[in-house]
């Protein structure tokens, strides 16, 4: 029996709108394993809900052994062809398409005729070249992350796992287990640990080792596992030549800036550019990249131990882009915002994250500072781990927990 799947709404609920429409593409990206081929299944599951026939809805898994053998245009057009009997609409679901050499042709040929067109693909090569050239204005992207702790805390309910009622021990666990779906299904970190490992070694043979050179594995690892382990900090190119340097490991630029790109295209890294606030103009150079999941972190580390620091920020960076924020960090003068986030109907909002300003009021001025500094009226938030919350010339004190777990927005 076929275990029922936890429904991921936040983002369902943005897809809904175009599931009949034959003229746009539905593409959904994302890091591998984060759950893109479980919200296709969602999506059928809904439409036979709504009295689409199953001889209507056409699934490929490209990834299937059923369908290995696909990998040209020609292959995939005989494969859909073979399916495509049913009169009326048919909803096309392809998973992993980006196995397939020329697929944009096929997909083109056949959108806007009877077909509502869905597919997925494991990173950003799927909207690169051919496709971006060919669909403009005909594809829209869905961006699909591993769960934010809203979703962890709702899939561990929904198949019954034990949930501690204390939610800062949840958190913990949420950031040293990760937001992989299949990971709540296992029982113990160690499980979890290894699953985890093994989605790292699919993504590098994968996503990476097939599309980029990489002479030396053992010298890509190293760039990789420093950048994973210094996550949330802020850093150049030419700063972490510098930092490999002194670590013994000799390396060009250029190979540095090919290998950290390849793990933005593979969606375990994001950057997350700076904006001059005095200014209004991005700043070159100096970028902050985030973990896909702080899984990556601590699967490719012995210390359980959490620096809060960077682990809280990763959190609400990846939980406003599951909430389709537009996310920069801020610099005013000296001083740092974590973020400023602008939503679709463009309302911003000025995020300060920190584990707790309770220790000293030396923390809760610190914390408070970059905030107080900006001039204008859009919202402000102090994000912490507190129970006790207090108000500050107009700043908004919210819980994590409470705030992200129960899926408020900013």
């Amino acid at each position: 029996m076929e275990r029922k799947l936890y429904k991921r709404e936040t983002y369902l609920k943005k897809i809904r709108g175009f599931y009949h429409d034959t003229d746009v593409i539905k593409v959904f990206t994302g890091v591998r394993r984060c759950g893109k081929s479980s919200i296709m299944t969602m999506i059928q599951d809904e439409l036979k809900e709504q009295g689409v026939i199953s001889d209507n809805i056409i699934f490929i898994d490209l990834d299937d052994k059923k369908y290995r053998k696909v990998k040209t245009d020609d292959q995939l057009e005989k494969a859909i062809e073979d399916k495509s009997a049913a009169e009326g609409v048919k909803y096309l679901f392809v998973d992993e398409i980006q196995n397939v050499s020329g697929f944009e042709e096929v997909i083109n040929g056949i959108r806007g005729k009877d077909y509502s067109i869905f597919i997925t693909g494991s990173n950003s090569y799927l909207l690169s070249g051919e496709l971006t050239t060919k669909m403009t204005g005909r594809y829209i992207e869905f961006e699909i992350f591993p769960l934010n702790f809203e979703e962890y805390l709702g899939m561990k309910q929904y198949y019954d796992k034990t949930t501690n009622p204390n939610l800062m021990i949840e958190l913990n666990n949420y950031l040293n287990e990760g937001g992989f779906p299949r990971t709540v299904l296992y029982d113990t970190l160690a499980d979890k640990r290894t699953y985890v490992s093994s989605v790292v070694k699919e993504i590098f043979e994968k996503d990476i080792r097939k599309r980029v050179k990489i002479r030396k594995v053992e010298v890509f690892e190293r760039v990789r596992d420093f950048i994973i382990n210094n996550y949330g900090a802020t850093f150049s190119v030419q700063s972490l030549q510098k930092a490999l340097n002194k670590n013994g490991l000799e390396i060009r630029r250029e190979t540095i800036t090919r290998y950290v790109d390849a793990l933005t295209a593979s969606k375990i890294l994001y950057k997350c550019d700076r904006f001059d606030m005095k200014s209004k103009r991005s700043l070159s150079g100096e970028k902050k990249y985030y973990l896909s999941d702080t899984a990556f972190y601590f699967s490719t580390n012995t210390d359980n131990r959490i620096n809060y620091g960077p682990a809280l920020e990763n959190l609400i960076y990846t939980y406003l882009r599951s909430k389709d924020y537009s996310v920069s960090v801020g610099r005013i003068g000296k001083l740092e915002c974590d973020f400023i986030t602008r939503d679709n109907e463009l309302n911003y909002a000025y995020i300060q994250v920190s584990y707790t300003i309770g220790e000293s009021k030396e923390t809760e001025d610190r914390e408070y500072a970059s905030l107080e500094k900006i001039r204008d009226n859009y919202p402000k938030y102090l994000v912490t781990t507190d129970y006790l919350l207090q108000k500050r010339n107009g700043i908004r004190h919210v819980n994590l927990m409470d705030f992200v777990g129960s899926g408020k927005l900013f």
